[in-house]
């Protein structure tokens, strides 16, 4: 590991670098191992002499340099909003672009300059000695990072301001965010360097170069460095422990979207669902709650109390085509409301809950509710939790205030997309997968032919063959699934793991990183080995990066607090205290409060005595 950092740090600024005595007892045993750099000479100045005297390697140019007061607009050339978030601190902004990029022509997708870094550094008498940067923004990620006139992502400034650490975030090597046809060459192919970048390289520069900085800046390295991201940027954390384990002494991964091809391809599978089941005509949100929350009103009793969420969604066995509350009259049920749903569309329910299967099929909830993590029989992968809102409630709703605040010349930009989880915004990857464009929507650009929808030709086969394809091109896709369960060599360089995903993921199934737990534990020796390094944790109710994912807009389940789980990381790191049970509070305070524990994996909460909404009438077993 010296020689490593010595080879990359060693060309970060013109002076010389010689090493000093080792840091200091607080640091971590994998940080002591290595002398800590200090600069000879001068130091960089936030100004543009950073531009031609800050020079990591050949491939790593510069591209703006900003220095922000505490109070300042974090904007470069953009218009100052009512949105606009200000500076917490004195900051010091350096964009980077580290190659070699893609080349093609300029208005292909694929067509990269390379790697958009943004590091925000605080001043040298503010910095607390921490590294702490984060992941990325979710799906195929991309951002502004690497353009010099705007702030891609207000969050690492955020980090950097109010705690005084160095944060850096990056565009995984492409804009704009969101898009998937850069992962595709002009012709055909897929672009092997995009997706070496977007699986793991682009997060391994980040770090690399955001110590480099800060020997630079400072004159020494980070006493302690901690990655943090959640979805892509959860994946991301993972990835980084496989692949790159001196990068971080810990790493908080939450979210993740650790087998990626088969996250994207099973979310395509609710809207194939749809499509092939339904005639391609939608449930709407009002039907989509009414079964969802009719699910949560089954399940959420504890303590002869109900809760609002479903507590122990392995116990729910729920079946929505048996439910005559939610059935039309004229399949049997006693519903008349123009909300009620016929048995084929009960049963979507129970496809999307179950999860995708080889030939479209689903079990009866009684015989198997989709939430065990063991994949046996047709089922290929694992569906969502009952009572998730099904369309995204939360950012339905947000996205609908932001274009509402759009229109009225509040916000500079923003989606007016639909986010609905009926969609099939992911046939995107069914295109990548099988290499064809035409397959995709009509957004999927690509010189060979744009997107035409021609998944609405496909069979539910031949969705389980792409599957299975997808899984086959992993390699091709640079290791995206991030799914290797040897830890080794990140538990012998001292690193520490923490992790959380919510039963109610409106995204990407809780079983996801059940699955990859169980796996470690499986390769490194049992459940007590691994949670000597790394623990995971599973919220009742939790949604993918939202308040809660339930369809029930009164639910307040516990959630993870701003910043504890960070806490918890850095006292794990620095002071050798290991988490166990986590304590978690429901965060709307206009609801009854409910508190409850959260449990190191494979324990959960369980139920003994007393007040269902105070923690201290459970137990971790």
């Amino acid at each position: 590991m010296r020689k490593v950092l010595l080879a990359v740090l060693s060309a970060s600024v013109a002076a010389p670098l010689v090493a000093q005595a080792p840091m200091a007892a607080t640091t971590s045993k994998a940080a002591a191992a290595t002398p800590a750099l200090r600069a000879s000479g001068p130091l960089l100045a936030c100004d543009d002499t950073l531009k031609t005297r800050f020079r990591p390697d050949e491939l790593t140019t510069v591209v703006m340099v900003k220095q922000f007061r505490k109070g300042d607009p974090l904007v470069v050339s953009e218009e100052v909003t009512a949105m606009t978030p200000k500076a917490l601190s004195d900051l010091c902004l350096v964009k980077l672009l580290v190659g070699p990029g893609n080349p093609g022509p300029a208005d292909a997708p694929s067509t990269s300059k390379g790697i958009g870094i943004e590091v925000f550094l605080p001043s040298p008498e503010a910095w607390n000695g921490r590294l702490h940067n984060i992941g990325g923004r979710g799906g195929y990620d991309g951002g502004d990072q690497s353009l010099p006139g705007v702030v891609g992502w207000a969050h690492a400034a955020a980090n950097a301001g109010s705690e005084g650490a160095i944060s850096a975030s990056t565009d995984a090597g492409h804009v704009p965010y969101g898009s998937t046809d850069w992962a595709m060459n002009p012709d055909g192919t897929p672009n092997r360097q995009g997706w070496i970048d977007f699986s793991h390289r682009a997060q391994h520069e980040m770090a690399l170069k955001t110590k480099a900085l800060a020997l630079a800046f400072y004159g020494r390295l980070p006493d302690h460095s901690y990655y943090e991201g959640a979805s892509t940027g959860g994946r991301h954390g993972y990835q980084l422990a496989q692949m790159y384990p001196d990068d971080y002494d810990g790493i908080i991964a939450t979210l993740p979207t650790i087998y990626f091809e088969n996250w994207a391809i099973n979310n395509f599978y609710k809207g194939f669902v749809t499509y092939k089941d339904l005639g391609g005509a939608k449930l709407s949100e009002e039907q989509q709650d009414l079964v969802s929350n009719a699910a949560i009103n089954a399940c959420d009793v504890v303590g002869g109390e109900h809760l609002g969420y479903i507590f122990d969604n392995a116990a729910c066995h729920y079946d929505p085509t048996k439910d005559r509350q939610v059935l039309c009259k004229a399949d049997g049920g006693r519903n008349d409301t123009k909300d009620c749903v016929t048995r084929v569309q009960a049963n979507a329910f129970n496809k999307w809950w179950y999860g995708l299967t080889s030939d479209g099929s689903v079990p009866s909830p009684s015989e198997d509710n989709g939430t065990g993590v063991a994949l046996q029989g047709k089922r290929l992968w694992y569906g969502f939790g009952r009572g998730t809102s099904l369309y995204l409630a939360y950012f339905t709703k947000l996205n609908k205030q932001l274009i509402a605040m759009l229109s009225k010349g509040r916000v500079g930009s923003a989606s007016a997309s639909g986010t609905s989880a009926n969609s099939a915004a992911n046939a995107e990857f069914i295109a990548l997968a099988l290499q064809n464009p035409t397959l995709a929507g009509p957004t999927f650009k690509n010189a060979t032919g744009n997107g035409r929808d021609l998944w609405t030709l496909m069979s539910y086969e031949q969705v389980a063959n792409a599957f299975e394809r997808g899984n086959a091109m992993d390699k091709t896709f640079a290791g995206v699934s991030s799914a290797n369960p040897d830890l080794s060599a990140f538990q012998a360089r001292g690193g520490k793991f923490l992790s959380w995903h919510g039963w109610n993921d409106e995204s990407i199934p809780v079983q996801h990183t059940m699955h990859y737990y169980d796996q470690v534990a499986e390769k490194m020796g049992g459940v007590d080995q691994v949670q000597s390094f790394f623990k995971l944790y599973l919220i009742p109710g939790g949604g993918h990066t939202s308040p809660h994912g339930t369809s029930n807009p009164k639910a307040n389940p516990p959630a993870v607090g701003p910043g504890q789980f960070y806490k918890l990381m850095v006292d794990w790191v620095e002071k050798g205290t290991a988490p166990g049970r986590v304590e978690g509070l429901s965060p709307n305070p206009d609801l009854p409060k409910i508190t409850q524990p959260f449990c190191p994996y494979p324990q959960k909460a369980v139920y003994i005595s007393g007040d269902p909404k105070v923690s201290a009438s459970f137990e971790c077993r």
